[in-house]
């Protein structure tokens, strides 16, 4: 071994951050396994590598005895002190036994323990990176694409995007540019490997910590998180300023703050509302841009019925349900929704002199609210652990009957979605309630019936 080989592996340790005295130490273990290998020896060996001259040397070692029954592994105290009168038993005498030969199968063992050692380590440290950057967003390129699986090239190593992790209708191509969230990193024979989503709802929470300094610091807290990846999210924001207004912040000028995240998960349209501890105000909110008339809470159920002006009852619940379910998530609460026919119906259908569904009670959204125990006391729903909380049976299954398909119609909720956007975020003001005009205009648009007017109306 030469002493350009300590160069290396100085040269080595400094750009993998490993150190040279652990290179050393496995090389020397490296060379102790080769020669007991390649020269049949059984008995104990130590190798010696001088750093300054690159040299080595093989050392057999024999223990001291009284009396030696194997001359590769004993000697007995007398041949000992013969060499050496302050051996003690114990003690251990060392021989050099280095081979002629042995300088090649040392070169060709330290070259592949070397490589082996280097791959190790880089393994690691790419470990312990990106395992600490889990539920983070991270940028990448799309280097290639197998069977629909995606491999992003994240420089040092690359994340895998599976089909099922991938925004649907959305088209990736190589070479593209994309952020992702860091699911889970995993340790596997090949080396870390580095899961990645799109689909995740922390994704869209990462992604407005880039764009809104007030939810990166701090100021503007997102409290919870519904999604639909490809269609839409409903995202809870609070500020514990007064002073701040979380939904507007998160909005920014004109809308540009949300248009970037939108822009980013390629059109997903993204409702902004303001979370509340009064859970008749933050499903009130959630179930935004409807208009809610009142909201009655079963806190030992954890369940809402809302009810909402009869020609609401299509924007309340959403194109195949979407806006109540994605409600239902964002709140941790199981919301039936009902028009204000169908609840007379429901209350006339109760004993005689009922005035509210048995089991519920109703709540003001606007005033405080406050829980009949400490152990109903409401809770904010966590955007994390969202799949725990919420029934998957009512997240998929919600029961919205023949009628309401029949007053909802597909050029309602496109209309609905692109001019809502519009409406909602761009005016440097940002309005929490939809005007009347608003509503009515698109009421003639879902049921092609005439706009009533909220003034000559007695519901209004």
């Amino acid at each position: 071994m030469k002493a350009e080989l300590f160069e290396a592996l100085e040269q080595i340790a400094t750009e993998k951050g490993i150190a040279k005295e652990v290179l050393l130490e496995t090389i020397e273990a490296a060379l102790i396994t080769a020669y007991k290998k390649n020269f049949g020896s059984s008995q104990n060996v130590r190798v010696i590598i001088d750093p300054d001259s690159g040299e080595f040397k093989v050392y057999g070692r024999r223990e001291v005895v009284e009396e030696s029954m194997d001359d590769f592994l004993e000697i007995s105290i007398d041949e000992a002190r013969e060499i050496n009168p302050e051996y003690e038993i114990g003690d251990w005498v060392e021989d050099e036994v280095t081979p002629r030969n042995f300088g090649r199968i040392a070169a060709q063992t330290a070259k592949q323990v070397v490589v082996q050692r280097l791959r190790e380590a880089e393994r690691g440290i790419i470990y312990n990176e990106f395992s600490s950057r889990e539920s983070e967003l991270i940028n990448g390129q799309i280097q290639r694409i197998s069977k629909g699986t995606m491999y992003i090239n994240l420089g040092r190593t690359e994340a895998v995007l599976l089909p099922s992790e991938q925004i649907p209708g959305e088209i990736l191509e190589q070479a593209q540019r994309v952020k992702t969230y860091i699911v889970e990193v995993k340790k596997t024979s090949k080396g870390p490997q580095v899961l990645v989503s799109r689909t995740h709802p922390g994704l869209v929470k990462r992604l407005f910590e880039l764009e809104v300094p007030e939810v990166y610091n701090g100021e503007v807290e997102i409290r919870a998180i519904s999604r639909e990846a490809g269609s839409r999210t409903k995202i809870a924001v609070f500020a514990p300023n007064e002073d701040i207004d979380p939904v507007g912040s998160c909005v920014g000028q004109r809308g540009a703050r949300v248009q970037a995240v939108v822009t980013e998960l390629n059109g997903e349209k993204i409702d902004i509302i303001k979370w509340s501890e009064n859970p008749a105000e933050f499903i009130s909110n959630a179930l935004s841009p409807s208009k809610v008339e009142k909201v009655l809470i079963n806190e030992t159920e954890k369940s809402a019925m809302v009810v909402v002006p009869d020609y609401q009852l299509s924007l309340a619940i959403g194109k195949e349900g979407q806006n109540a379910r994605l409600a239902a998530k964002l709140t941790g609460w199981k919301i039936d929704i009902k028009s204000e026919t169908q609840y007379d119906e429901f209350i006339d259908q109760l004993e005689e002199g009922a005035e509210i569904a048995p089991g519920f009670v109703e709540v003001s959204p606007y005033e405080t609210y406050a829980p009949t125990s400490d152990e109903d006391a409401y809770e904010p729903y966590d955007a994390e652990g969202y799949d725990e909380e919420y029934s998957e049976e009512y997240a998929e299954d919600y029961d919205n009957d023949g009628q309401y398909d029949d007053d909802y119609s597909d050029e309602y909720d496109d209309d609905y979605q692109e001019e809502n956007y519009d409406d909602e975020y761009a005016d440097d003001e940002y309005a929490d309630d939809y005007s009347d005009e608003y509503d009515d205009t698109y009421e003639e648009e879902a049921n092609g019936e005439d706009v009533v007017d909220p003034e000559e109306d007695d519901r209004a």
